[in-house]
């Protein structure tokens, strides 16, 4: 439709054309809502348990330690931490956390 139809039109019609095309679009999303659930029951009833457990992974052990703050560690693995950085950047190495 072009707009100057749409301009040119009733308060009483463009209401009514909105009535119309939200009645169309909700039968056609339930139409398509029911054909892919109907989809989905045939895959999830083809396909078998597929899921995994994880793989149980050992626990890390601290590798470094917080000379100021004993609590505060590190592994090695991620992100180095604040307090760390902060040393490293004041011309330690790491070697100097170790355990």
């Amino acid at each position: 439709m072009r707009t100057n139809n749409l301009e040119s039109m009733s308060v009483n019609e463009l209401w009514s054309l909105h009535e119309r095309v939200n009645s169309l679009l909700s039968s056609k999303i339930s139409t398509e809502k029911a054909h892919l659930e109907a989809k989905l029951r045939q895959l999830s009833g083809a396909v078998t348990s597929i899921e995994t457990a994880r793989r149980p992974y050992p626990k890390v052990l601290p590798k470094f330690r917080n000379p100021k703050n004993r609590s505060e560690t590190w592994a090695g693995r991620g992100k180095q931490p604040r307090w760390l950085v902060a040393q490293l950047h004041n011309g330690r190495k790491l070697t100097d956390f170790s355990l």
